[in-house]
């Protein structure tokens, strides 16, 4: 049984919270978060208690879902305490921060895990075994597609480090996941088309990723802020033998057929249903590394990768040109 302390009360500690409160290897050790309202409503729905920041380093585990700027400090809080963490991406939005905060952690020995949840939803993460198991021959062309059902505020925007580094590094996470090879190049493309106000903040709210692997393979990522029809998230694999492909998820497999032909009910409304399962699994595999030594999944080296490859998307989307990555 791993006793698990939540940092952060907000919509992604509260998914986090509940699945550790329900889960048969795992105690919720309490809740922590400045905003004592937050905290007490959560520790209450989940039959926890609120404890002090200091108490959620020395648990068994610490689960990371506190803002952004937070969690170098606290993964570096946790790691000098001895206390394996589970942390919400990005690890931070200065690769150099990263650095050295993965550098604590490596000399404390302790287990991190960044929470890169796409790779364990069940549709992505069977698509990824069969496309591992050479099911489609050689890999040769990716694609994945993110679409979020309505922008955010524009006040989110402007602390959020930009689309590349806040939306797509979920999908550039999954390119190197499924491509098994690193990226060499990449040039990316932007534009401000739903919210003149993300365009005024010095965002873009849509946008285009091209990628290739030393070998050859090509990745094509495409985002958008606004998708009417619900949370568009699917991934195709094209293979010299066949092709793979994971689609969106409805509430229900119902369809209504009539004249003007068939109709299903719209995608899931967001990432907190959409990706329900992933949660889930992914809290799964990071009881297992601490319990039983089983290797960690998503990596901070794994977090670095994608945040590197956001950066660069970033500069290519403001120079127009591509950048040549190290392997």
């Amino acid at each position: 049984m791993l006793r698990i302390a939540v940092i952060g009360a907000g919509r992604i500690g509260r998914i986090h919270a509940r699945n550790i409160a329900a889960h048969p290897r795992a105690q919720l050790a309490g809740i922590s978060d400045p905003d004592t309202a937050a905290a007490e409503g959560l520790a209450q729905a989940c039959n926890s208690v609120v404890i002090p920041l200091d108490a959620a380093f020395a648990a068994g585990a610490v689960l990371i879902g506190s803002p952004t700027p937070t969690h170098a400090d606290f993964i570096e809080r946790a790691a000098a305490a001895g206390t394996p963490v589970f942390c919400e991406k990005p690890v931070d939005l200065s690769a150099a921060r990263v650095r050295d905060c993965l550098a604590a952690v490596e000399r404390a020995g302790v287990p991190l895990m960044v929470g890169f949840n796409r790779r364990f939803d069940p549709s992505f993460a069977a698509l990824q075994r069969r496309l591992a198991a050479g099911e489609i021959g050689a890999l040769e062309l990716l694609s994945i597609t993110s679409r979020d059902p309505a922008p955010p505020p524009a006040s989110y925007v402007a602390q959020s480090g930009g689309l590349f580094r806040d939306m797509m590094i979920h999908d550039l996470d999954m390119a190197r996941f499924l491509l098994a090879e690193e990226p060499v190049e990449l040039f990316a493309a932007g534009s401000a088309l739903v919210d003149p106000a993300i365009g005024a903040a010095g965002d873009v709210d849509t946008a285009v990723v091209t990628l290739k692997t030393a070998s050859g393979r090509l990745c094509q990522i495409s985002n958008s802020r606004r998708a009417t029809y619900g949370y568009d998230q699917r991934i195709e694999a094209h293979g010299s033998e066949g092709l793979l492909r994971a689609g969106n998820r409805t509430a229900t497999t119902v369809e209504s057929a009539g004249a003007r032909g068939f109709t299903t009910e719209p995608a899931l409304p967001f990432f907190l249903e959409r990706y329900e399962a992933a949660y889930r699994a992914e809290l799964d595999a990071f009881i297992g590394s601490v319990l039983d030594g089983a290797p960690v999944q998503a990596t901070g080296q794994d977090g670095l990768r994608a945040l590197l490859l956001a950066d660069a998307a970033t500069e290519s989307a403001r120079t127009g040109r591509a950048v040549q990555l190290e392997s």
